[in-house]
């Protein structure tokens, strides 16, 4: 999968697909327009996936102990930090 180039934040990229997912929903676009908002809808869920997959992505690598084996961690709060 390519990477995002757009500097659009996961959030606002939901915003946008619910947005595009309403109006095909309304039935009011003609064809030609319905096509359209999907296409749109499309690479807003594919940006969206992208976004998911490098956030998982980090968080790998944050979680990643010494030997590469995912190690728990305890992110409750007795460590010191609060979740």
């Amino acid at each position: 999968m390519a990477k995002v180039t757009s500097k659009i934040t996961f959030e606002d990229a939901m915003l946008k697909l619910e947005d595009s997912v309403a109006r095909l929903e309304s039935g009011s676009l003609g064809l030609s327009d319905a096509i359209s908002e999907f296409e749109n809808a499309i690479k807003l869920i594919k940006t969206c996936e992208e976004k998911l997959n490098d956030a998982k992505q980090r968080v790998r690598i944050l979680t990643e102990g010494e030997d590469g084996i995912i190690t728990d961690k305890d992110f409750s709060g007795e460590d010191g930090y609060e979740a």
